[in-house]
């Protein structure tokens, strides 16, 4: 047993955990969060229905491949008007308000 736990301190890290933090992030914003990778999802199956890479859809949006792959992230608190540009650009729905819960 203290050879497994001599190991164990050998790879532990210097550095703090950020686990609690993050959870904590993520519970407090749950809401948008949700709503982000579902635009994730929707974009991501748009992609492969359509054969393009994440630099095809950047083109298609007029954004930088960096940028996608931040949307793609599901983490990206979208504003209804950058949300609007992405569904006109690619002549697609992201968003349907009034559904039941």
């Amino acid at each position: 047993m203290n050879a497994t736990i001599d190991l164990m301190k050998q790879h532990e890290s210097k550095t703090p955990s950020i686990f609690q933090e993050n959870a904590e992030w993520r519970r407090e914003n749950r809401e948008w969060l949700k709503w982000s990778h579902d635009v994730a999802l929707s974009l991501i199956d748009y992609m492969e229905t359509n054969g393009i890479n994440r630099n095809g859809l950047a083109e298609r949006l007029g954004v930088t491949p960096q940028y996608v792959s931040k949307i793609l992230s599901g983490k990206v608190n979208f504003s209804f008007k950058s949300i609007a540009e992405i569904e006109n650009k690619l002549s697609i729905k992201l968003i349907r308000i009034m559904e039941p819960a």
